[in-house]
């Protein structure tokens, strides 16, 4: 222990939270997605940055990057702190870099005041948060979590590649993917913008999360009969885009009347939408969504993804098409907030003179998997009208830094009550 008490640069902190953020495709900013070659320069930049600030660097087999801090007592379990550097097309500048870059001060901070914690640190970016071309996201927490499931090796992506070899191009090692799966660490925290307008409206500097919803993508395909636009009788159509646009609405519909029930946060959307032979004159011989489901409870969760499955096959029915295609492209339960760090996290933001309030999270994020092998918990920070996934996509500097410094007190917190 020294006299100098670790401290969060903002100016550092923004200066690099842009500097990541220029590493864009200019036609399209803010956009870095995985496995593109921005991606990998983004990473390059990120080893440099986690090297100067004296951090040992490394890639695991799903091909996470990690920074780490060696802690006092040899033998400690590791406290994880960070996010994801990859972006949804045309995204913004702070989903997922703000958390890689507040948990890099929150070590440069321990590293330059001389204070060395008991327990390693361990700063992330995890590989492909957001949805990836592969149709999974969330592909190095689930890794971490023991969850990228062999079957998830051969999805393929638009050019044909298997995501198995597209993680061994950026580094990783599927052969060797069980040492990815991670039982030595004490807690995990993240930092993200909210998403939302909570923290704004409300004039509030911290989110405290409370739980993660969990999401399943479900994707449906149904068959019909191609046929003429003008000469098919309109009772003899076996239209697949019929069917297609009423289970879109079903979903739709369903998902406003759950929310009104009381049993905490249901939403669901049906982002993808497509036909074929997808001509003006011709009746679509196929009809192929994908719904994002999303619920705070499990069970709620899975009996409306059920009700979608039997919608379709009702629909199916009544257009005389049938359901080609009925799969679970990707399932991740709820997720609870571990209590003791989320106690941790009130602590460290009233240390800091900020004011906190509990919140769910709407979006998915590595915590949900991380929190399956060990204790896990979100700082939120607000952001200009719960923009999010957009190029206005927005947080004040001021913002993110109290949010690296509500987690850094947090950390100290932990690492001096942690038993043993």
């Amino acid at each position: 222990m020294t006299d100098r008490t670790p401290a969060i640069d903002e100016r550092r902190l923004w200066s690099d939270l842009m500097a990541l953020a220029e590493i864009t495709d200019t036609a399209r900013p803010w956009t870095r997605r995985s496995f593109t070659p921005l991606f990998d320069q983004g990473r390059d930049w990120l080893r440099r940055r986690f090297a100067e600030a004296g951090l040992a660097v490394r890639l695991d087999a799903a091909a996470n990057l990690f920074g780490r801090l060696e802690g006092s007592e040899p033998g400690r379990p590791v406290v994880m702190l960070g996010s994801h550097s990859d972006s949804v097309p045309s995204g913004g500048r702070f989903d997922g870099p703000a958390g890689v870059i507040a948990a890099l001060e929150v070590a440069r901070a321990l590293r330059e005041s001389g204070r060395t914690l008991r327990h390693p640190l361990e700063v992330v970016d995890c590989l492909a948060e957001e949805p990836s071309d592969f149709g999974l996201s969330c592909i190095g927490s689930r890794a971490m979590a023991g969850l990228l499931a062999p079957e998830m090796l051969d999805y393929r992506g638009p050019g044909g590649e298997r995501l198995g070899d597209a993680i061994d191009r950026v580094g990783g090692d599927t052969a060797r993917l069980a040492g990815a799966r991670r039982s030595d660490v004490a807690a995990f925290l993240e930092l993200h913008i909210e998403q939302g307008v909570v923290l704004e409206r409300s004039r509030t500097d911290i989110g405290i999360v409370t739980g993660i919803v969990g999401i399943v993508r479900l994707e449906l395909v149904f068959l019909g009969e191609a046929a003429h636009a003008g000469t098919m009788p309109m009772a003899m159509r076996r239209d697949a885009g019929v069917a297609a646009a009423r289970l879109v609405g079903f979903v739709s519909e369903r998902a406003q009347a759950l929310a009104q029930l009381g049993r905490g946060y249901v939403v669901a959307t049906t982002g993808v939408i497509e036909v074929a032979p997808n001509a003006i004159n011709v009746v679509p011989q196929r009809g192929r969504v994908v719904v994002d489901v999303r619920a705070e409870d499990a069970a709620l969760l899975d009996a409306f993804v059920a009700e979608i499955e039997a919608e379709a096959r009702r629909i199916a029915e009544a257009t005389a098409t049938v359901v080609e295609r009925c799969a679970t492209l990707s399932r991740a339960t709820p997720a609870a907030c571990d209590p003791r760090l989320r106690a941790l996290l009130a602590e460290g933001a009233a240390a800091c003179g900020l004011s906190s309030l509990s919140l769910p999270s709407g979006a998915g994020h590595d915590a949900a998997f991380l929190s399956r092998v060990a204790p896990a918990a979100m700082v939120f920070v607000p952001c200009r009208e719960g923009r999010s996934h957009t190029p206005e996509e927005w947080a004040e500097p001021a913002a993110i830094a109290a949010g690296a410094a509500t987690m850094l007190e947090a950390v100290l917190r932990f690492d001096t009550q942690a038993a043993g």
